[in-house]
């Protein structure tokens, strides 16, 4: 395979630099008329240059499920986030720990959350996770009442810098959620007893408040000053 000529190139540096989110092969190739369209070998052939080209800078190619896009390294980001002008949104333990129930388990219902967690699932926390497109139905159970099966989203791998399900750390590393936490990413500010099961037991309605408190968002190393979804 020839090497991409500087333009195309140029081209697609630019597109990925001002893109604002992750760029699929596909989109890229809308960008050209069709009778002088490069092929989708040639755009690839371009992104592996640039990902070789940014492996020393502070900005990054990263791919992200079949997506590209251009972000700050992790090393960067605590200074990156003090940017942004906004509060950013705090989530609680019970929902972090029902998004992790979902990312290794999927697909799941709801409840195979409550049997896992051994507590009910808030409405609300489903509420959450779909409203923030981090978990979507991806089908139902073929079983009496026919309940939703709920998976994992390409946000969700984008809002956790992750290529793809694979890059998750193995179960048989992780001993606990602020564990699990970490290694997404996420920084947490927990209330002290807040892990108890035996709280949440005696006031599981108490959950659909938790999902919505304010605390520090999971950060995401991105090349721009906030995050645009």
């Amino acid at each position: 395979m020839s090497e991409p000529n500087t333009e195309l190139k140029n081209i697609i540096e630019a597109a990925l630099l001002v893109a604002g989110q992750p760029l699929t092969i596909e989109k890229l190739l809308t960008m050209f008329p069709a009778e002088s369209a490069p092929t989708r070998e040639e755009i690839r052939a371009v992104l592996e240059m640039l990902e070789e080209e940014y492996a020393e800078r502070v900005v990054e190619l990263k791919q992200i499920d079949r997506s590209w896009r251009f972000q700050t390294r992790d090393k960067y980001a605590s200074w990156i986030t003090r940017l942004a002008e906004e509060r950013p949104v705090r989530y609680s333990r019970a929902l972090l720990e029902t998004l992790a129930i979902v990312a290794y388990r999927q697909p799941v219902t709801r409840g195979d959350i409550e049997n896992i967690r051994g507590v009910s699932v808030s409405t609300d926390i489903i509420k959450t996770l779909l409203g923030r497109e981090w978990i979507r139905q991806v089908g139902v159970r073929n079983v009496p009442g026919r309940p939703a099966l709920y998976g994992t989203t390409r946000e969700f791998l984008e809002h956790f810098n992750l290529k793809n399900l694979e890059e998750l750390p193995p179960l048989s590393a992780l001993r606990d959620l602020d564990v699990i936490s970490n290694e997404l990413n996420l920084r947490l500010d927990l209330e002290q007893g807040e892990g108890s099961h035996a709280a949440e037991a005696t006031a599981a309605d108490g959950e659909s408040h938790e999902s919505l408190e304010q605390e520090p968002e999971p950060i995401m190393s991105e090349a721009r000053t906030a995050e645009r979804e």
